[in-house]
């Protein structure tokens, strides 16, 4: 899921520079302030740490001290035991939607507060995760786009719709993420054919998506976990049609390769995670004038830019250009994933995925 996503994702330059001339000077002067940051690792921390964090501490003189979260649920773990025992492994972590919902149930995440954040207002909904009495869980930090993707060598016009998943036309041509919990092949499935993904309010429409899904079977040739093995073989036209990250499609396409991403009609889907700060923390204070720096439209922008990841505040208050906006996402209504599905009804739904889809 997330943490897959985020580890592959390419750095879009001016790391050195940037980490030369702000970093040292940063945290001399914010040695008084400091803030321990949860993030994903390889890239996408090396990207926070040159392009992000250092002009957070420019303006702040809060000095951040990003920590490398480990994949899967590990990281909920290991925050929910160290918040037990009064500890803070980081202030304000990066989580994953499902497993910022699951910190709900046991309290983990401190409630923030909304009038602290100066563009909270212009936050898209879904980037707002409250507990169920209304206290503020967690706020947006990026999001990402997977989408529908394809070899234009094999397709030379591009697809307008999901509903090519299921065209015979495509047999044995698909690359198709692997899991339930990663493809949300399920919300696509009920927006396409289903009216929307309320339909997925019920076990009884839950089981009519897998239904329908599995009639894609046929045309899939890889269920894949192994992102390269796919982004390559839809390079060559092995494999001219899947479902794919639509930023790192566009770096492809940038390269010469001959591939396309494309946000079919009924949405692209979006996938995201939030800022959430640990109960444990006694750096609230802090974390929210972090999370505040983070919620801003140059902020958002500057992540876009050298991050590749598509912002989480309305269009309108951004200062992206049109080219730089559809590099990282796009105004037609997303596929939302139902996230509390995979947190109420998780084994279920893995159950069902490997006896009726993957199986």
């Amino acid at each position: 899921m997330f943490n897959k996503a985020m580890r592959r994702r390419t750095v879009l330059g001016g790391a050195a520079a940037m980490a030369g001339t702000l970093a040292m000077p940063s945290i001399l002067r914010a040695q008084d302030r400091s803030l321990k940051v949860g993030v994903y690792g390889g890239y996408f921390k090396d990207s926070f740490d040159a392009n992000i964090f250092p002009v957070f501490t420019e303006e702040t003189g809060i000095a951040v001290e990003s920590i490398a979260e480990p994949t899967g649920e590990a990281w909920l773990v290991q925050l929910e035991q160290a918040a037990r025992a009064g500890q803070a492994p980081a202030d304000v972590s990066m989580m994953a939607q499902t497993p910022t919902r699951r910190g709900m149930t046991t309290d983990l995440w401190a409630p923030l507060d909304p009038s602290r954040i100066s563009n909270f207002d212009d936050l898209l909904p879904t980037f707002v995760a409250e507990y169920p009495d209304g206290r503020l869980a967690g706020v947006g930090a990026v999001a990402w786009y997977i989408t529908l993707v394809t070899n234009t060598d094999t397709y030379p016009e591009a697809p307008e719709s999901w509903m090519a998943l299921w065209d015979e036309a495509n047999a044995d041509k698909l690359g198709l993420l692997a899991l339930v919990s990663n493809s949300f092949l399920l919300e696509v499935t009920a927006k396409t054919h289903m009216g929307g993904t309320d339909a997925l309010d019920t076990e009884e429409g839950q089981l009519a998506a897998f239904e329908k899904l599995a009639e894609v079977k046929p045309n899939v040739r890889l269920w894949y976990r192994d992102e390269a093995q796919f982004e390559q073989a839809l390079k060559s036209g092995e494999i001219p049609m899947g479902q794919y990250y639509h930023d790192v499609t566009g770096l492809a396409a940038a390269d010469g390769h001959p591939v396309r991403s494309t946000f079919p009609k009924e949405g692209g889907i979006l996938d995201s995670g939030n800022w959430c700060l640990s109960r444990a923390s006694v750096k609230s204070d802090e974390a929210h004038v972090f999370i505040d720096f983070m919620s801003r439209p140059e902020t958002q922008g500057l992540l876009s830019r050298k991050v590749g990841t598509a912002p989480t505040l309305a269009r309108g208050v951004l200062d992206l250009t049109d080219e730089e906006f559809s590099a990282v996402s796009s105004e037609i209504d997303p596929i939302v994933p139902r996230y509390d599905l995979y947190t109420e009804k998780g084994d279920w739904l893995n159950q069902k995925w490997t006896e009726l889809i993957v199986g």
